[in-house]
């Protein structure tokens, strides 16, 4: 796989489990709707896929190493990444009971995460469940922090 398309892969999947995971969580705790989970899923789909996009380019750009063409790649690579597999949580949410369908999306998102991590590790030649590990901490305190943020608004909307 060329570099740029990998750089864009990897980037908008991590991305997207991350936020959308800790997007979830958050409006779950806070809000208990389907309708909210749900726009939440499809804002950061469009939103935040454009967002991650424009700061791969510019990332990209500000190096200065690389070709029109492959900024571009990593561009589109981010956003289609990114948009696409924010999308796939939309699908437990719109099939199962809202608890069943947060609890699928996670499980969904961090096995994605752990073998995308594992993946890495090993082109990488580095020991595989230390990566996968602290990749898996990260998510785990955003999930938890995002759940914390979500009930502590509940409790003022009370």
């Amino acid at each position: 796989m060329r570099e740029q398309l990998r750089i864009g892969l990897s980037f908008g999947v991590t991305s997207a489990v991350i936020t959308t995971s800790g997007l979830i969580v958050g409006l779950h705790s806070g809000t208990h709707s389907k309708v909210a989970v749900l726009g939440g899923i499809l804002t950061i789909a469009i939103a935040d896929a454009f967002s991650d996009a424009l700061g791969i380019h510019m990332s990209e750009e500000s190096e200065n190493t690389h070709t029109a063409r492959e900024i571009w790649e990593a561009t589109i690579a981010t956003f289609m990444s990114k948009f696409l597999f924010a999308m796939t949580f939309a699908l437990p949410i719109l099939l199962l009971p809202l608890l069943a369908a947060v609890i699928a999306s996670l499980v969904w998102g961090l096995s994605v995460l752990a073998v995308l991590s594992y993946v890495i590790a090993c082109k990488q030649c580095v020991s595989p469940w230390r990566v996968v590990g602290e990749h898996l901490l990260i998510a785990f305190v955003v999930i938890g922090i995002t759940h914390w943020v979500g009930d502590l608004i509940a409790t003022w909307g009370t």
